[in-house]
């Protein structure tokens, strides 16, 4: 039995790592640094200078911006100095009119934009703004290691906060060790009056799922799934649950002006983690307090992998949100803590190696990978059959199998990120 102490520092870093964010986070974090920047500057700037890190440019160069019907960067920028407050986080843009988005746009024809890759950055998630007026007032602001972390504000020369950049070790607190055995516990034993904050996570991705079914964003897969479901798919638990999360992904990757409940800094592991567990307690007609717990396991062992892997990496996220997810499947089926473990290998024995290659419309095609291969995973976990530790990279040990996945995403596809940034800037 967890002790109250570990509960209540449980459920502290849930509420730290599953926040709304409207939009991608990574130009959604640009937007909030240059917002921070300007309201140390006291004025419009004149100039805007960002330097990003290299997995942060990949992420931001193909993803709509909500409101904007545009793309990219600059727009983010652009309305992160005219209308973001930092105040919101990650909901910075929530303030964003059809009126700003014209302003936005005149403000990047002037050239008052410039971004560059920082190659020495400390942080895979590294975002350094500089902002100046026209009688040379200067301002900067900081963003490293967590999407709204802030290291460095400066305004005028005079340094108003510093810390050190904590590079990229695994996120671990000294007060909150996880392993799976943890989580688990947690989500089955926790009162549930403790845990329902979970459920606006439903509530939140649900409805960006139906903005994608009633419109047309980004590739619309969700749609598409939907509408040719009972042909190839059937009116199956699997169509619904590849439906709704690639909608969510759909309205997030294509511009909509929605929040989602994100995990870990990522607004599609948010979804990927929510939207096939509750599309699959709906279909099993799952209690209220079920869907809550398995919602909290989802979203927790995402959670607790992340802290090994890193915010951002050459690994795709939807590999760890689906993990969570396929545990949470699992728990609805009626399974315990083995065929929680086993379902986790058999992910890991699958969808280890799919690369991150930036956030974009087609994001909803890997995320639809990660919720077939839960299912499937979920399944056979259930039948009783688990990849064992003589098939590639399973270890005997659960966690030692996430740490062996971690540890490949984070060391081993270094290179791959740089090729995939090298490959994105040189189209």
């Amino acid at each position: 039995m967890l002790s109250e102490s570990k509960r209540e520092k449980i459920i502290a870093l849930m509420k730290r790592e599953i926040v709304p964010a409207i939009g991608c986070t990574e130009p959604v974090a640009v937007a909030l640094c240059v917002a921070r920047a300007t309201e140390l500057l006291g004025s419009l700037p004149a100039k805007i200078e960002v330097a990003l890190s290299s997995n942060m440019l990949k992420n931001a160069m193909g993803v709509g911006i909500p409101g904007t019907g545009m793309i990219g960067l600059p727009i983010a920028m652009a309305l992160g100095a005219l209308v973001g407050k930092s105040e919101y986080g990650l909901e910075v843009l929530r303030d964003v009119t059809p009126e700003a988005v014209e302003r936005g746009r005149r403000y990047i024809s002037e050239g008052r934009i410039t971004i560059s890759l920082d190659e020495k950055a400390p942080s895979k998630l590294h975002i350094d703004v500089r902002v100046s007026d026209e009688e040379g007032g200067t301002a900067r602001a900081v963003i490293s290691c967590e999407h709204t972390h802030f290291i460095l504000l400066q305004k005028n020369g005079e340094i108003l906060l510093e810390e050190q950049a904590a590079g990229d070790s695994a996120e671990t607190d000294d007060d909150i060790v996880l392993d799976l055995a943890t989580v688990y516990e947690f989500a089955m034993e926790t009162p549930v009056e403790e845990i329902s904050f979970i459920m606006e996570a439903k509530r939140l991705n649900l409805a960006a799922a139906n903005t994608a079914l009633a419109g047309d964003y980004g590739h619309a897969l969700g749609s598409t799934i939907r509408k040719c479901g009972l042909k190839y798919y059937g009116d199956t638990p699997v169509e619904h649950m590849i439906s709704y999360t690639s909608a969510a992904c759909d309205a997030r990757m294509g511009g909509a002006p929605v929040a989602v409940m994100s995990n870990s800094g990522s607004g599609n592991q948010g979804i990927t983690a929510t939207m096939p567990v509750v599309s699959f307690a709906a279909d099993m007609e799952a209690s209220e307090e079920q869907t809550m717990r398995a919602l909290v396991l989802s979203h927790l062992t995402s959670i607790y992998i992340k802290q090994s892997l890193g915010r951002l990496s050459a690994l795709c996220g939807c590999v760890v949100a689906s993990t969570g997810a396929s545990a949470a499947i699992v728990y609805l089926m009626g399974g315990g803590f083995d065929e929680v473990c086993a379902a986790v290998k058999n992910m890991v024995a699958n969808l280890t190696g799919m690369i991150c290659d930036g956030a974009k419309p087609s994001c909803a095609l890997k995320i639809s990978s990660g919720v077939s291969t839960a299912m499937m995973s979920a399944m056979l976990a259930m039948n009783g059959k688990c990849v064992t530790s003589t098939e590639g990279i399973v270890s005997e040990d659960v966690d030692a199998t996430i740490h062996n996945l971690t540890s490949i995403g984070r060391e081993a596809m270094n290179e791959t990120d740089r090729l995939v940034l090298q490959i994105m800037t040189s189209k």
